[in-house]
């Protein structure tokens, strides 16, 4: 889509002007006003100004309207004391939007390319990268990432969008990092914790293992093995208490025999003394051996007594000696083994939540890993099916590159002939390129720029200060 006439009346300092679609050049010194026809053009295919003033001074009104060759006009009135006016039209048929219309067939790089050879390297990428036709919006970013991702700019265009959510500095990476700063500090946790726990450590068989039923166990084992250590003590002296009872029963004779013959003596000799007293003294005499019968007879039966306890403990000590002891070595150990291993229980759960805790943060890093990579990949997709402005664009890093090197490393007329190639890479745009300032450039560069433009059937509208004190207008 070219011009085929561009109409100025009373805007900026151009009372009158008609450009026929031809390619132009416009000289002259400073203040001649030959910027005026660009930002009148400007002005009319994006409604913004740089300048204060937009109607000629001394005007009310000023009016500008282009003509292309596919039927479409543009029609924009600039007034001092009522709101401008936009009407475009496309062969007779009033355009709705108009505004947003414009916008999809020109680039901010054909309107002034010029600055665009002043723009910062980041500027310049991120210009480039905008005129990249891809169909996006937020709900295509969730359907990707599962979420918007957080600290991106989303007014940038979608290559540089994507850079920033892979980029180190984005909350992804950052965020992975944090995860894989707690894994490492979880792991060196677990590992300080595992070192003192025993190798193959059960701790379900420790956490069910009844302490207090092995204590009771032990106990009963212990009790039972005294028993038969005093019954076979016990046993072992049975003699010797034996003969003590014995000897008792013998000390217990000898003591009242020696009484009884004692008392036989004084009996005797009472006898010879008191001879009244001799009949009851025989009478005494007689039963005297009965009282000897009956203390032989109480020291017998005390010795019975005794004997037949000392029988009954032995048949019982017999019960307990005649058992094997039973050796308690196994059962303490284990009892040991079982509480040394008891304490490692809470570590060891603790070591456990740890992990699984590791499990989860190296599942949530890989999660960002996964999106990372996905922002990497997805600049790759996009440009198989989006429309690139210039042929041999690609993007590496969030950084387009043209033919392999980044647009930092192109000259000024280097940079103007990429603004020609974009703007010609859409058939459907309107074909034209302001250039102000195009004595800028030496003039092999200028000049191959302007044949550039001849060449690809681009019109273009250029400025260039000279020492002419008249404004000249030259078809080129």
């Amino acid at each position: 889509m070219k011009t085929v006439k561009i109409s100025i009346k009373n805007l900026y300092g151009i009372s009158e002007k008609t450009l026929d679609g031809q390619s132009v050049e416009i000289t002259g010194k400073k203040g001649t006003g030959k910027t005026s026809a660009l930002d009148a053009i400007r002005f009319a295919l994006t409604n913004n100004s740089e300048r204060t003033w937009v109607v000629k001074d001394g005007e009310k009104e000023g009016e500008i309207i282009v003509e292309t060759d596919t039927g479409l006009r543009i029609d924009r009135k600039a007034r001092t004391n009522k709101a401008n006016t936009i009407n475009v039209s496309n062969n007779g048929e009033r355009v709705t939007r108009p505004e947003s219309f414009l916008k999809s067939i020109v680039t901010p790089l054909q309107l002034n390319p010029v600055e665009f050879t002043q723009m910062s390297k980041n500027e310049q990428n991120r210009a480039i990268l905008d005129l990249i036709n891809f169909d996006w919006d937020m709900n295509w970013i969730k359907e990707q990432f599962g979420e918007i991702p957080q600290g991106v700019n989303y007014e940038q265009n979608i290559l540089q969008i994507l850079n920033d959510i892979q980029a180190e500095n984005g909350v992804y990476f950052q965020s992975r990092q944090d995860l894989n700063r707690e894994i490492r500090n979880k792991r060196a946790f677990v590992e300080d914790i595992a070192k003192d726990i025993p190798e193959g450590y059960q701790a379900d068989k420790w956490k069910n293992y009844d302490l207090s039923a092995k204590y009771a166990e032990l106990m009963r084992i212990r009790d039972n093995n005294n028993k038969i250590e005093r019954a076979r003590a016990f046993r072992e002296g049975y003699n010797n208490k034996l003969r003590g009872i014995e000897a008792n029963r013998e000390v217990e004779i000898a003591s009242a025999e020696r009484a009884i013959n004692v008392e036989k003596d004084n009996l005797n000799s009472t006898i010879a003394r008191l001879q009244a007293e001799i009949s009851a003294c025989k009478d005494k005499l007689g039963s005297i051996d009965d009282r000897l019968q009956d203390k032989v007879n109480l020291a017998n039966a005390n010795y019975e007594t005794a004997k037949a306890k000392l029988d009954a403990d032995v048949d019982v000590a017999n019960k307990y000696a005649s058992m094997e002891m039973v050796s308690t070595d196994e059962l303490t150990t284990e009892i040991n083994t079982a509480e040394a291993m008891m304490k490692h229980l809470n570590e060891y759960s603790r070591m456990l939540t740890m992990q699984n805790e590791i499990e989860k943060l190296k599942e949530q890093s890989e999660e960002y890993t996964e999106k990372i990579e996905l922002a990497r990949e997805l600049p790759g997709m996009i440009l198989e099916s989006a429309t690139l402005p210039v042929e041999g664009l690609t993007v590496k890093d969030g950084i387009p590159l043209i033919n392999g090197l980044p647009i930092s490393n192109r000259s000024d007329g280097e940079l103007l002939e990429l603004c020609v190639d974009i703007a010609i890479n859409n058939p459907s745009h309107l074909q034209i390129i302001l250039i102000d300032g195009a004595e800028k450039l030496d003039d092999e560069s200028r000049q191959k720029l302007y044949a550039k433009c001849k060449e690809k059937g681009l019109q273009f509208i250029a400025t260039r200060t000279t020492n002419d004190s008249e404004l000249l207008v030259t078809e080129l």
